[in-house]
């Protein structure tokens, strides 16, 4: 299948996004959900930001904290060469080392809010000069991460991470315009990600994608789950499973751009990791009324890191989509690249049912 990588690509870096504190860095702009709102293409953004760090040997981490009833941002210190407890080797993560092996994660390198980008041509965009989303303490204490978001009607919902020390929750908001946005609360408790609602009612109810982490049996696999409001989701029923060892889904499995109607059925774009957390693209046809049921995937990636910005960057070897508009016949994906960037890539439809055979 041909993948039409954006000659502009990467459309957003770092470079562009001014921070949002003078103590701060910005390490990536990436993961973005995308919508189309008027005549503008709208990509709501995750930003990182780290502090700059001013003394060698030490690493701060930036938290939210509240105090007296007023949300700030605070910084978390470790001294490398004293709290020799810690595993400091991944850039996106401080571990806690545990006695025999293995290792816990005790505090995230960034923090991540949410920032509007927007397009009239898809392409050159301008993102803004101020986070349009800051994380709460009481909610998002460790950043908010990887929105997704929904058109039901004149009303865009939107999914993302809530983090905070006590695990990874996905929480709701809504907006009419990109401007003003209304949080609706925490609609799936932690350990959960991932989460992309379809963008109407099948049979007479909400249905989403989402992904449980469990930490005892089982690994991180898609699930369904359904809901009369958007806010009270159930009849969770497991989707896809990790496959076997060596293959390129082996790590995890988790939804990806929020489900695409067409006329053959509901497009869904997902991604995957492998068990060195080298993150692909895959795809799905499923029934229009029964989103449960696959018509047809492919069996491999279609989207794999091989371009240089894809395969280098905050943290490499990764494609991962968190939206997608389907115009004029041709599938446009917007993806993070290697954590830090954002790009674009077309497929044509036509090609899309070539290869899935439909």
């Amino acid at each position: 299948m041909k993948i039409n990588r954006c000659v502009y690509n990467p459309l957003l870096t770092p470079a562009d996004v001014k921070p949002s504190d003078p103590r701060f860095q910005v390490d990536g702009v990436f993961n973005c959900g995308v919508a189309r709102c008027g005549k503008e293409i709208i990509l709501l953004c995750r930003v990182a930001e780290s502090v700059r760090q001013r003394e060698e040997g030490k690493i701060e981490i930036p938290i939210v904290v509240n105090e007296e009833g007023k949300d700030r941002i605070a910084t978390v210190v470790y001294d490398k060469r004293i709290q020799t407890q810690f595993d400091y080797s991944d850039s996106r993560s401080v571990f806690r080392k545990r006695p025999g092996g293995g290792k816990l994660t005790v505090n995230l390198t960034s923090l991540s809010h949410l920032r509007v980008a927007r397009s009239e041509d898809g392409i050159h965009f301008t993102i803004d000069d101020k986070p349009s989303i800051m994380p709460i303490a009481s909610q998002e204490s460790w950043g908010m991460e990887d929105p997704r978001i929904t058109q039901i009607e004149e009303t865009y919902y939107i999914t993302y991470s809530a983090v905070t020390e006590n695990g990874v929750c996905v929480s709701l908001m809504k907006t009419e315009d990109f401007v003003d946005f209304e949080r609706m609360g925490i609609i799936f408790g932690p350990e959960n990600k991932d989460v992309a609602i379809f963008p109407e009612k099948i049979a007479g109810e909400y249905v989403a994608f989402n992904r449980p982490v469990p930490f005892g049996i089982g690994m991180p696999s898609m699930w369904l789950a359904k809901s009369p409001d958007l806010i009270h989701w159930g009849k969770q029923e497991l989707f896809l499973a990790v496959s076997g060892e060596g293959s390129w889904d082996a790590g995890r499995v988790g939804a990806g751009a929020v489900p695409v109607k067409t006329p053959k059925g509901w497009l869904v774009v997902y991604h995957a990791a492998d068990v060195n957390d080298r993150y692909c693209l895959g795809i799905y046809l499923l029934d229009p009324e029964h989103p449960e049921k696959v018509i047809r995937r492919m069996d491999v990636p279609f989207m794999e890191p091989l371009a240089p910005y894809e395969k280098e960057g905050f943290f490499g070897n990764v494609v991962f989509t968190c939206g997608a508009l389907l115009e004029e016949e041709t599938l446009m994906i917007y993806y993070g690249a290697a954590d830090d960037k954002i790009c674009r890539a077309d497929v044509a439809l036509s090609d899309i049912w070539e290869m899935l055979g439909v």
